[in-house]
């Protein structure tokens, strides 16, 4: 396996020498080592970060990854003890939430969600984009692997240094602030999405400019990918709160994310109904406007078939025909013509076909 092939870049022959590996830069986005709730001084490489964290009882690591390559999640695999699965699977994203201990690591998958900015709603709209985070809770680290754009945890960190009494719990206190986080981001984004709703219901139902049923389509593809955010971490946090790995002081925090879970699940499934509401009616709608469009078809028929039937009998060339040889035969006829298309136009647009 190529992790196995790479663990021997950082084996027992080199691990005094974390720099001969070739890490990226981008990758590593913060690494900090924290006792009794506070950062110590000092910019920190991850490995002596970890060896500190094991020689101090009170420490602990906290290693923020972006999109990591093999060699670099080798590296933190080697440096923290990781399970070859646990490595592997960091190594992309796209994972459905879970949460599941291998080893002495439990391995948490939380997506993460953010709402696109946008003038108007199109038929390529990108409505929610999407990503994840992995967290990856040890006794003395908690690493933070996200992939996709979405999710940055950068503002988590600086908030949750200003509170080092709940920063002095331990790994999972971060594991705490990044879930409030990802939650936090859901709510924020159904408000921006219910909006986006009360917006489409208002011009489904106008008369001067409606949305296509495109449109409303693609707002609902946007929801599903929300829906596949959101609805799917409900069990692995309550997994989390059933666990005997989690602090008895944390547990209540995390039910207060789990009751804003429930919040937000709650909301999401009310905009699937509502937009499947208003996609009936528009529907409808549509269907409404199509047999008016009959009905003026065929009033329009009606009037030109009086027309045709007239024209259609004096132009059968025969002899004796009423009024063939009067001198105003031909005015009268069409004034008769004239007559029952008014007569009959009258009629339509009084019963409201036309």
């Amino acid at each position: 396996m190529m992790y196995r092939w790479l663990r021997g870049l950082v084996g027992p022959g080199r691990a005094e020498r974390p720099h001969e590996v070739r890490l990226s830069a981008d990758d590593v986005v913060d690494c900090a080592v924290y006792a009794r709730g506070r950062r110590r001084p000092g910019a920190a490489d991850f490995v002596h970060a970890a060896r500190e964290a094991r020689r101090r009882g009170d420490s602990f690591v906290w290693l923020g990854l972006h999109e990591p390559d093999v060699i670099t999640m080798t590296a933190v695999g080697q440096a923290f003890g990781l399970h070859d699965l646990t490595v592997e699977q960091a190594l992309v994203g796209g994972h459905r939430p879970a949460a599941e201990t291998i080893g002495d690591v439990v391995r948490i998958v939380l997506r993460t969600a953010r709402y696109v900015e946008h003038e108007e709603l199109t038929e390529t709209s990108e409505v929610v984009d999407t990503g994840d985070v992995t967290l990856l809770v040890g006794e003395r680290f908690v690493i933070t692997v996200r992939h996709g754009a979405p999710g940055a945890l950068r503002d988590v960190r600086r908030e949750l240094e200003l509170r080092p009494e709940l920063l002095g719990l331990g790994p999972w206190a971060v594991a705490h602030a990044v879930s409030a986080a990802m939650v936090d981001g859901y709510l924020e984004v159904a408000g921006h999405v219910e909006r986006d709703m009360e917006r489409l219901e208002e011009t489904a139902f106008a008369t001067d400019r409606r949305p296509g049923i495109a449109h409303m389509y693609q707002l609902k593809r946007e929801m599903v990918e929300f829906k596949r955010a959101v609805l799917p971490l409900q069990e692995p946090l309550h997994r989390v709160i059933d666990s005997d790995q989690l602090p008895p002081a944390l547990r209540p925090y995390f039910v207060d994310v789990r009751g804003r879970l429930a919040r937000t699940v709650d909301r999401v499934a009310g905009f699937d109904d509502l937009l499947n509401s208003i996609m009936q009616a528009r529907l409808a709608q549509v269907s409404i406007d199509q047999n008016n469009d009959m009905r003026k078809i065929a009033s329009w028929a009606a009037i030109a078939a009086v027309q045709t039937a007239i024209a259609g009998i004096y132009g059968m060339n025969f002899d004796h025909m009423p009024e063939l040889h009067w001198k105003y035969g031909y005015p009268a006829v069409i004034a008769l013509m004239l007559l029952a298309a008014v007569g009959l136009h009258r009629r339509l647009k009084r019963v409201g076909w036309l």
